[in-house]
């Protein structure tokens, strides 16, 4: 959303408009003399909350391993065949 502010009310409420900027993506044009003089808006776009029933077309769009894909679960086979075992529970604690 773009907003429209004069230098006055901007340094009044910083941080707010930070919070609005971050949270928001909100972008800001800021007055002086009733002229555009900065705008301030995010440096990277919120990330868009995705829900449960996304993923699907979320996993279709993941790049495949291809030929790789048996070399990559053999390694991790092997890793998990050398991972250290977990110490047994601290009777003390």
């Amino acid at each position: 959303m773009e907003k429209t502010v004069s230098a006055t009310e901007a340094v009044r409420k910083f941080s707010e408009i930070l919070n609005s900027i971050k949270y928001r993506g909100n972008h800001y044009t800021i007055l002086r003399g009733g002229k555009p003089v900065a705008s301030i808006c995010p440096v990277e776009m919120p990330i868009k909350e995705r829900t449960l029933g996304e993923l699907r077309e979320l996993l279709k769009k993941l790049p495949r391993l291809g030929d790789e894909a048996e070399r990559f679960e053999r390694d991790l086979k092997e890793i998990i065949k050398h991972q250290p075992s977990m110490p047994e529970k601290n009777k003390w604690a």
